[in-house]
Order: structure tokens, then sequence, then C-alpha cells
């Protein structure tokens, strides 16, 4: 018995530790705030030196306004460009505007185009200025012909930095020139891209393939059938389902005539299934779709005002129901005691079936052609956890205050609501993505709305039809 006790607390401990396992170091903070008050540049060097970029961002987010500026202060030369890449989009500019000019300078330097781009689009004019200055002049003409492109298309999400060849070149001529012109290549890639003399895309050989063919064989011979291009234009979203689904590495961009101008890696992609899925989040929260816990007060203040808004008229509006029925609940007091319970699992019933409509639109799982079944299923899940919950709250009712009746009539009303609450939950999403309205922002004042309404009506005009 004791060495099974002892067994289970090393699991609970193994699974605490790989909970926190890439978690900063607690008293990492404390340190580094002692160190900065007693100006030891070179102890925070050394404290700093084991950090991965993203440990560093993560910590500069975490610390004080005045924290951050002192830290900076002594030690802005360990600020590079993937620290920058890493911050949240929020602090960037503040970061930025602490680092000297030259810092800046060498840090932007460092970066693909990709990561310049997605540094700068959020930034003032001034700033971006500043950092394409810092760019040498190719490098700067890349960043800004990504920077034409609408945001959020393919254009500002891939790099402009491309290994590329002829499609006739054998694999040893491509070994040779990767070898010639090595520092001319992205620090990252996943492919060769095959072109046409018009540099249009025809194929792409994976590096795995490419060092274990022989030297004479022709690339155009080892090409993988997951090839694909992605048009500048296309909204990121869009790019990010296409390497989600077909299990996609890398992809060229190709613009309006069809010739090469970039590629999109999977890292690139997975941010912006990362991004989309936070903004979802964000959205259905009512907390604004770029919020951080960087934000001062009255960003953070703005941002949840307008939905805290739209809460209070559907709070009025639920109000306005309830009003109609002051002399039924003046006679029956249970009744102000247990309308707060329908409303409540109805408008937690909608929240699921909404969370769920909300990610498989988002996902491109939800379609015209399985709209139908889907409806059904949530219909018939609200019903049957409407009547499971009917005859728990009609058991509950009959007990606590002795009237059958009014068993009864909560009961019919969780069945009622439970049910609409199933059906507003996802109709509601879909409408509301079919007039081009973002599902993730405005469907849940609606549910909830529906729910509160038909919960109060459903309960209190069958108690006044039932029970007076």
């Amino acid at each position: 018995m004791a060495d099974q006790d002892d067994d289970t607390i090393l699991r609970e401990r193994e699974v605490d530790e790989g909970r926190d396992a890439y978690a900063l170091d607690e008293g990492l903070r404390g340190e580094l705030k002692a160190l900065v008050a007693a100006g030891d540049v070179a102890a925070i060097d050394a404290l700093m030196e084991p950090l991965h970029a993203a440990d560093i961002a993560d910590l500069l987010e975490q610390v004080s306004d005045g924290e951050r500026a002192a830290w900076l202060g002594l030690w802005s030369k360990g600020i590079d460009g993937e620290v920058l890449s890493e911050l949240d989009w929020g602090l960037r500019e503040e970061v930025i505007a602490l680092l000297p000019e030259q810092v800046l300078a060498d840090a932007v330097r460092e970066l693909d185009s990709d990561d310049v781009v997605d540094l700068v689009e959020d930034l003032e004019d001034e700033q971006i200025e500043q950092i394409l200055d810092a760019l040498e002049p190719a490098d700067r003409v890349a960043v800004e012909r990504a920077l034409a492109y609408p945001e959020e298309t393919a254009g500002r999400l891939m790099q402009r930095e491309v290994v590329h060849a002829p499609e006739h070149w054998t694999v040893g001529e491509m070994i040779d020139h990767l070898r010639a012109h090595k520092r001319d290549l992205p620090e990252q890639f996943y492919h060769v891209i095959l072109t046409d003399p018009r540099m249009k895309p025809t194929g792409y050989v994976t590096l795995g393939r490419l060092l274990s063919s022989a030297r004479k064989t022709e690339l155009r011979e080892i090409v993988e059938d997951s090839f694909r291009t992605i048009p500048a234009t296309q909204h990121e979203d869009d790019v990010a389902y296409a390497f989600n689904q077909y299990h996609l590495i890398s992809a060229p961009v190709v613009d309006e005539d069809g010739r090469l101008v970039g590629v999109i890696t999977i890292d690139d992609a997975m941010i912006v299934l990362d991004e989309a899925a936070e903004e979802d989040l964000l959205k259905l929260a009512g907390v604004g779709e770029e919020s951080s816990l960087s934000d001062r007060v009255i960003e953070t203040t703005k941002q949840r005002f307008p939905w805290l808004f739209v809460n209070l008229i559907t709070a009025i509006l639920a109000s306005l129901v309830i009003s109609q029925f002051e002399a039924a609940i003046a006679q029956i007091v249970a009744l102000a005691v247990l309308m707060p319970i329908v409303a409540s699992m109805g408008g937690n019933a909608g929240t699921q079936s909404l969370t769920v409509a909300v990610r498989a639109i988002a996902t491109r799982d939800l379609t015209r052609s399985n709209l139908v079944r889907v409806v059904l299923r949530e219909g018939a899940v609200g019903l049957i956890n409407g009547a499971v919950f009917a005859v728990v709250m009609g058991v509950i009712g009959l007990f606590w205050f002795g009237n059958p009746m009014l068993g009864a009539v909560i009961a019919a009303a969780m069945i009622i609501n439970l049910l609409v609450a199933g059906l507003a939950g996802i109709l509601i999403p879909v409408a509301l993505d079919r007039l081009n309205i973002d599902p993730a922002l405005a469907s849940g004042a609606f549910v909830t709305t529906v729910t509160d309404v038909v919960g109060f009506f459903a309960f209190l005009g069958l108690a006044v039809l039932v029970l007076l």
C-alpha cells in the first residue's frame, strides 16, 4: 500500500513538473531586478545568455514599465531581431522606442523579410521608416513590396528569400549551386522550388529527397505530389487552412501572372492558425480580438466597454420580459427563485452549441451540405438534455415548494429553453456568417438574448397559464 502511495505521489509530481516544464523560473524576475538595480551588465548578460529569444520576450512582457525601461537602458545590445519578433504586438512599439538606433538597425538586419514585415506592419509611420532605413537597399525593396499587398494576405505573410532552380537542373547542379551561394540562402527552408523560363513554379523537391538522390537525377523526377501554389492576394486564413488541410511544409507564392514572388513556410502558417483561434476565443468572451496582458488600463477599458454595453442592452430586454409578469411573481414568490435557473441553463447550453459552431465555421467543417444534419443533432441534444434536467428540476420543485404543478412548469420551461438554446447556438452563427459578419464577434450577444428571453417567457408564461 505504501509503495502504491509513493508511486501515486511520484506520478503527480511528474505531471506537475511536465506542466511547468517550459515556464520561466519564478525567481528570474527578482534576480534580474536586483542586477538592474546594481547596474551589473555582465551579470545580466550571464543571466540572459542561456534563455531562448521567446523566453526573453516573455520576461519583457512580465516586468513592469519602469523595470523594462531600466533593463533595456543597461542591456539594449542584448535585444536582437528574434526577441523583437517574439514580443507581443502591443509591446513592440514601446520596446523599439527604448532601443538605440544602431541596436535596432543591427536587430532588424538579422531577420528574414517576412519577419520584418510582421514587425513593422502594426507600428507608427515614423517607426516603420526608422526600421526600413536600417535595412540594406535590396531588403528594403523586398519589405516595401510585401507591405504593398493588402493586410492579412499571403503577400504580407510570405518571405521574399526563395531557393529555386530551373526545372531541367540535376541534383548535382542544385547541390553545387547551394554550396556556392550559401551566404544568400534563407536561415531556414524546406523545399527547392522548380521554375520554368517564365519564373512560374512547376513543382518542388524536399531537401531530404535532394540529398538522398544520385547527382545525375533530374529534379523534375523527384518532385513532391503535395505541390500547390498560393496567390499573393489570398487571405491568410485560407493559406493557413491549406497548410493544415493538405499537410504542407512550405508553398510558393505567385503573383497575378503566376510568377514566383515568395514562399510561405509552415511556421508562419501555424502562427496564423494560432492567432485565429486566440482571436475567436477573445471575441467570444467579448474582450477584444487583440487583448493582451501588456495592454494599459485605458486600452483594456476601451476594448471591453462596447461588449459590456451590449450585454446591458440584452439584460434590459430580458428584464422587460420579466416586467410583463410582475403580478404573477408577486403572487408566487417561488417564480423569482426558480426563473434564473431556467435562463442560466439555457445560456450555458447555447454557449456550448455556439462554441462548436464557431469553431466548425472557422475550420470549414460546417458547410451547406451538412448544416441540416448538424442542426438536427444540436436540436436533439438540447431536447434530450432538456428532458433529463426537466425531471431533475421537476422533482426539486416538488420537494422544495411542495407544489407538483410548479415542478411541471419549470420542467416544461427547461425543455423548451434547452431546445431553443441548442438551435440558436448553431443557427445564429451560421446566419451571421452568411451575412459576412464574424460569428465569433457577434453570436454571443444574440444567443444570450434569445436564451434569456425565451427562458423567462416560457417559464413565467406557463406559470400564468397553469398556476393562476
